[in-house]
């Protein structure tokens, strides 16, 4: 069987184009995967497990009723949706997993992040998200009234966009060294990641051993699915 990594998939309400096709992904793809893996962005933003709004609702149920089929699926906190958490499992079915976590892939284990602690070039980043990862900063938001969240949540994404538009390609890709240094304290050969919106298979040297860095896409204009099984992986673009 195949075992599916997806990331970055940003779903929101005012851009339906990624959710069609997730849901038609769950429906088909997914249902025969021994497991299937979202390594972070699923949402575009979440801003509590009490958010109520009716899309994301949709995909939490949409999510459920694949794991009611047996299939496993765990989720990865994204630079956008770092806030998932017990609530979103109950509503989903889907396992919160930890960033960075290794797993076993056919006898291999492999590095799985979201990807954003890579990009360690991008320091302004680094600050912002050393802070709002923080359980007591995160307290305090989650104090705030469900709307104040959602305004702030929107702030928060247009500020997001004006610093990728400015910043360099280079400081808004991983870092070799923090993906070498990454690898090297995990004791792996494979890492898989998403964030950089960048698919690839980078065939890497590390300590003078061969070594890969395999980078999920994002699904703004299509989707990206790496499926991995007994024979091997694929990174796929899946068309639109």
């Amino acid at each position: 069987m195949t075992t599916l990594f997806i990331s970055d998939l940003h779903l929101d309400a005012a851009a339906p184009a990624a959710g069609t096709q997730f849901f038609q992904f769950l429906q088909q793809r997914a249902r025969g995967a021994e497991a299937l893996y979202i390594l972070g962005d699923l949402f575009e933003s979440w801003v509590g497990d009490d958010d109520d709004e009716p899309y994301r609702d949709q995909v939490c149920q949409a999510l459920a009723h694949l794991t009611a089929l047996g299939v496993p699926c765990y989720v990865m906190c994204g630079n956008r949706d770092f806030l998932l958490g017990r609530g979103f499992e109950a509503r989903s079915g889907t396992r919160v997993i930890d960033d960075p976590v290794i797993t076993e892939l056919y006898g291999e284990p492999v590095l799985l992040t979201h990807g954003d602690a890579l990009c360690t070039a991008d320091r302004s980043y680094q600050r912002l998200r050393s802070v709002v990862r923080a359980p007591r900063w995160q307290q305090r938001f989650m104090g705030l009234p469900l709307a104040a969240r959602r305004t702030l949540a929107e702030q928060a994404r247009a500020g997001s966009r004006r610093h990728t538009s400015a910043a360099g390609e280079l400081i808004m890709d991983a870092d070799p060294a923090a993906v070498d240094a990454a690898m090297r304290a995990c004791g792996v050969r494979t890492l898989v990641h998403g964030h950089t919106h960048r698919p690839a298979v980078h065939e890497l040297q590390l300590d003078g051993s061969p070594a890969r860095r395999i980078v999920l896409g994002a699904w703004h204009e299509h989707g990206s699915c790496l499926a991995w099984d007994a024979a091997g992986f694929r990174l796929e673009q899946l068309p639109r």
